[in-house]
């Protein structure tokens, strides 16, 4: 590559991170003054703002009339290790691990939970395990979007509707920005921290009836913490799905999970917000294919997420690399973005190959995606220049 000029025009906002994700379009700190702060969460109005939250996701989400959902503690990770301490352990399990936190999930199952009758149904990076090997008859957890591979599920369609075992899907980056099947899942989890833009550490767990008579009907061999309880007496937690959360909310989250959750309405509500996620990733892919430096680290289109959007490198100087090499320079070429102050936050996770995770879910701006794209070219081509002094 050879050096390119600096773009001119530069992404309204920078805040391309994959968790906690940018703002919705026009917030500021304003949007928060009917917050109900320094009062109690078990009060009638911050009680029903907590049940508020749930009834427009509810609706937003066309969620079940028959499903139950509630504000948890711990994020999406709080959410998720609740529905596995609570609900597995009746019959054999499978596990679809294909990126960091779905293999996270693996772990949990294998190593924490000592389950011996599991099965952990992996894939690459890039890539989706055998769908045709699942078992209805086993319970099966997933992750329904990749958030550190960029890879998603093309759909439910591999979950029979006759299963026997319950459906556990992590849905934090997918929720609200992908249709998600509700005949074919048991357990939802998603947090406030995603696609919705909202602040950290609340999570949201929705049940079906199935799950919900997994619950009081299933004694796992494991002690329960008191965060995970949602059962008491043989009776069902009703309260925690009506606003009465296991431990204090922060008042404040709540008013800003509220404010994306009347934006999302005002727009038009899921179809909208799927729409801007799905331009977001449409955008990226005109640009990828015209390019020979970079491509999709989800090999097959249909499974590409639109929301965490992860690339990989394929020139020749980056490709020449070792892998420790590959790491630094993925890294540098995030800190050029960063340094320039148009793009935070974007190299890949951790535990994923080096290259770049662009957050493409609802509250980002299409035009901010198609600004940020010539400073990638202009980025990629400074670090090739500088690679090739090295090698010089």
């Amino acid at each position: 590559m050879t050096l390119l000029p600096r773009p001119d025009l530069r992404p309204a906002t920078p805040h391309f991170s994959s968790g906690p994700c940018a703002k919705r379009p026009g917030w500021s700190l304003e949007a928060l003054a009917g917050a109900q702060l320094a009062r109690s969460h078990r009060a009638r109005e911050p009680k029903a703002r907590l049940a508020e939250v749930i009834t427009r996701s509810r609706a937003i989400l066309g969620m079940p009339a028959d499903w139950r959902l509630g504000i948890v503690p711990g994020s999406d990770t709080g959410a998720v290790e609740m529905a596995l301490w609570s609900l597995l352990g009746a019959r054999p399990v499978d596990i679809l691990a294909f990126e960091s936190f779905s293999a996270g999930w693996a772990n949990d199952v294998v190593k924490q939970l000592k389950l011996a009758e599991a099965r952990v149904l992996d894939a690459p990076y890039g890539e989706l395990p055998d769908l045709g090997a699942v078992d209805p008859a086993h319970d099966l957890v997933l992750a329904w979007n990749g958030t550190t591979s960029g890879v998603r599920l093309p759909g439910g369609d591999f979950i029979s509707a006759d299963r026997a075992g319950l459906v556990i899907a992590d849905a934090t980056s997918a929720a609200f920005a992908m249709d998600l099947p509700w005949d074919r899942l048991d357990v939802v989890t998603w947090s406030w921290q995603k696609v919705l833009g909202g602040e950290a550490a609340h999570g949201m767990l929705a049940l079906s009836p199935r799950a919900v008579e997994r619950l009081l009907t299933h004694r796992p061999a494991w002690p329960l913490p008191k965060v995970f309880r949602l059962v008491s007496g043989g009776k069902l937690a009703e309260g925690v799905f009506k606003g009465e959360t296991i431990n204090t909310p922060s008042m404040l989250a709540v008013e800003d999970a509220l404010d994306g959750l009347r934006w999302a309405e005002r727009i038009g509500g899921r179809a909208a917000l799927i729409a801007r996620s799905e331009a977001n990733l449409a955008a990226v892919a005109r640009w990828v294919a015209a390019r020979e430096w970079v491509e999709f680290l989800a090999r097959r289109p249909e499974t590409r997420s639109p929301t965490s959007i992860c690339l990989r490198l394929t020139a020749p100087w980056f490709t020449a690399l070792d892998a420790a090499a590959q790491a630094e320079a993925a890294k540098r070429l995030a800190a050029l973005l960063e340094a320039e102050g148009v793009a935070y936050d974007i190299a890949s996770y951790r535990d994923a190959p080096p290259g770049l995770r662009i957050w493409g879910g609802s509250t980002i701006e299409t035009s901010d995606i198609e600004a940020l794209l010539p400073w990638l070219d202009w980025a990629a081509a400074e670090l090739a220049e500088t690679y090739a002094r090295k090698v010089a």
